[in-house]
């Protein structure tokens, strides 16, 4: 009898255990929102410099912000590109100068953190140009590595200017 009572003693005490493990904690969003503002900052960082290295005419320094390994993925109308030399080549092929380059600005951007080590960045992107202005919406995965945060995937569209 000693011994069922034992038996049924650690199981409640492992199951008031599993419990307590899986109860929902409330996160403190006060002393978390420093931290996510501190990745945030350091994304909306990589994204400034690339629109720099971009209106500087430098495609392989705006790559810099992509994850230098052929598991970067990137998604557009033509299909997926897969690999940082072929979307590096994708780039300079649809942009070989700087007129076709133009002055890129990104806009509404939306930065969400996933999780240590991974975020969601939603935004608008114009390319204005002599030849004409183009503009879409973008779609990015970042993941942070010990270089700090890249983008492993982008998703990007373009969307026709509205009509006048």
């Amino acid at each position: 009898m000693f011994l069922r009572v034992l038996q049924l003693t650690a199981a409640l005490i492992g199951v008031g255990i599993v419990s307590h493990a899986l109860t929902p904690r409330k996160v403190d969003a006060q002393a978390a929102a420093p931290a996510v503002a501190k990745e945030q900052a350091a994304i909306h960082a990589v994204l400034t410099d690339q629109q720099t290295a971009w209106n500087r005419g430098e495609v392989l320094t705006f790559m810099k912000g992509y994850w230098n390994s052929p598991d970067l993925t990137f998604a557009g109308s033509n299909g997926f590109v897969r690999g940082w030399e072929p979307v590096a080549a994708r780039y300079e092929r649809d942009y070989p100068n700087q007129a076709m380059m133009g002055q890129l600005d990104f806009s509404d951007l939306e930065i969400r953190i996933l999780g240590p080590e991974a975020a969601l960045v939603l935004g608008k992107w114009h390319l204005h140009r002599a030849s004409g202005d183009v503009g879409g919406i973008f779609s990015l995965v970042f993941q942070k590595f010990p270089e700090g945060w890249r983008i492993i995937h982008d998703h990007t569209s373009s969307v026709a200017a509205p009509k006048s």
